[in-house]
């Protein structure tokens, strides 16, 4: 009994003394893709299906300057008005086309490198409702949420990436919702993040706002820790004019793109889930297409984030098991094609963080990830099918997507991990494994535990006061949104973009609050 009562002495200890982050049993970039829900031929079939789209009907709605490159490249104009690609051209521009990149933090330290198989938990989204923990109720989301969310998801180890979650409803033209969202995000983290933009000169601006933040003219560029997600496309087959002039801007002032396809099976892009794989395919070829004509080698994520319907109302199932094999599918897809690869998993139909929810998006990313995708996209905090993002859903999430990356790590086999020499060691020893060095040694490095997850017995749950883990989860938001604001923006720098641009975010470290602000 002493040295049972000794070993769990050093295994607490253990616990609370967290390693060093490159001693965990998980990290960012954890490589995947042992998963294949396709064969090679498969894929292969799926590429050149796509190839015959693209040759065949072509993309409507060209813009100007992408039609000129293409058309200069052996593409042409039908007589409907539709920009065809010659296949050659489109396996040309796949070979050359960037296959890994840095997506830097504001935090040097927090950067990930996207491509091959490497791994990484990432939000997003266009929630326009938020959830209510008290009253379990919705609410139009604000700015003042986005900044709350940047801020919660700053301290979540399992989630990756910061890409923008909500819609700010409060801001009253296009031009406030990009550019304030684009300071919200960067106030809130440092984290590489992600956004989006409704117009090309807002682009422009967004990257202004950012060289600001570092401290002069194209250091974003220098050093870009903003992706853009940028819809170019309204399926079936046609550029979205507004998104895909944007597209090229984006390209132009360094930003990575996130290149999304987001066609609903049933709806918009074909009810058999491999004829959506092909159109989503084909839709996000045309834009690698075009942004490497205009820009070679540009960072561009292959975003096929293909939605499916309930065939029986018409309406988005984020949830279902065929959104979690149609992305997988899609991961593997662009895999094969060795481009860096987006997609959309997590987006629970529970319209609450339960049973359900944590279901549904357990098993749409458990799939994505071990089938390589390199952005997991609305991994976090989503609920009601995208509508709506919950603060506590992100922190319960994030213990669901750490146990999910060990699923990814896998089992290592060595002689050593084999543990026949530990077995001999106990069998004619304690006989037990809870106080030997090698217990000891792989508390931290081999196993992943919850930050909020409860493990305890069940009376031992009552008696500390049978809590349900949302109620939990609140706890932790509550606690991280009264500490200190983050400040890694200059005072300098918050005063250069205030004076530049229409910012309604007030607070920050300084709580200074601008005059004509609309937020407390």
């Amino acid at each position: 009994m002493v040295r049972r009562a000794g070993g769990r002495a050093a295994r607490v200890a253990m616990r609370e003394a967290p390693p060093e982050a490159d001693a965990r049993a998980v990290w960012p970039g954890m490589p995947g893709g042992a998963y294949k829900p396709l064969s090679e031929g498969q894929c292969d079939d799926v590429f050149e299906a796509s190839l015959g789209l693209l040759a065949d009907l072509g993309m409507g709605q060209a813009t100007p300057e992408i039609i000129e490159a293409v058309t200069a490249n052996g593409g042409r104009m039908d007589d409907d008005d539709r920009l065809r690609f010659p296949p050659d051209l489109v396996k040309r521009i796949v070979d050359g086309a960037c296959k890994e990149f840095t997506l830097h933090g504001f935090d040097p330290d927090r950067g990930v490198e996207i491509g091959g198989n490497r791994v990484h938990f990432c939000t997003s989204g266009a929630a326009v409702m938020m959830l209510d923990h008290d009253t379990k109720r919705f609410r139009p989301s604000t700015l003042a949420d986005l900044y709350d969310v940047a801020r919660i998801v700053d301290t979540l180890d399992n989630i990756h990436v910061f890409v923008r979650t909500l819609v700010p409803r409060d801001m009253e033209t296009a031009r406030e919702v990009d550019v304030n969202t684009a300071y919200a995000i960067l106030a809130g983290t440092t984290k590489p993040l992600g956004t989006s933009m409704f117009h090309p000169d807002h682009v422009h601006e967004c990257v202004d706002l950012f060289d600001m933040a570092l401290g002069g003219e194209g250091e974003f560029a220098r050093r870009p820790f903003c992706i853009a997600n940028n819809t170019f496309v309204v399926p079936p087959l046609r550029f979205a004019e507004e998104s895909a002039l944007s597209l090229i801007e984006q390209a132009r002032r360094g930003m990575p793109i996130n290149l999304l396809s987001a066609g609903q099976a049933g709806a918009t892009s074909p009810a058999a889930l491999a004829g959506s794989l092909v159109q989503a395919l084909a839709e996000c070829l045309a834009g690698l297409t075009a942004v490497n004509l205009i820009l070679p080698g540009h960072p561009c994520v292959m975003g096929m984030w293909p939605f499916v319907s309930d065939l029986r109302t018409g309406a988005m199932s984020g949830g279902s098991g065929e959104e979690a094999i149609i992305n997988a599918a899609a991961a593997q897809v662009v895999n094969y094609l060795g481009l860096p690869a987006g997609v959309a998993a997590g987006m629970a139909d529970s319209k609450l963080p339960d049973n359900q929810a944590g279901a549904e998006k357990a098993n749409a990313i458990t799939l994505a990830a071990n089938a390589g995708a390199n952005m997991i996209n609305e991994s976090a905090g989503m609920l009601a099918s995208i509508m709506a993002c919950s603060l506590e859903a992100l922190v319960i999430d994030n213990d669901m997507l750490g146990a999910i990356n060990r699923t990814v790590r896998g089992i290592e086999i060595t002689p050593e991990t084999l543990s026949t020499q530990v077995i001999a060691d106990v069998v004619h020893g304690e006989g037990h494994f809870l106080g030997h060095s090698q217990t000891l040694s792989l508390m931290q490095t081999e196993y992943v535990y919850p930050q909020i997850g409860n493990r305890l017995s069940p009376d031992d749950w009552v008696d500390a006061g049978a809590r349900l883990m949302d109620d939990v989860a609140h706890d932790y938001v509550t606690e991280v949104l009264n500490r200190p604001k983050p400040d890694h923006i200059t005072p300098e720098a918050d005063a250069r973009i205030r004076e530049a641009f229409p910012i309604h975010l007030a607070g920050l470290a300084r709580n200074v609050k601008p005059a004509g602000s609309c937020l407390g």
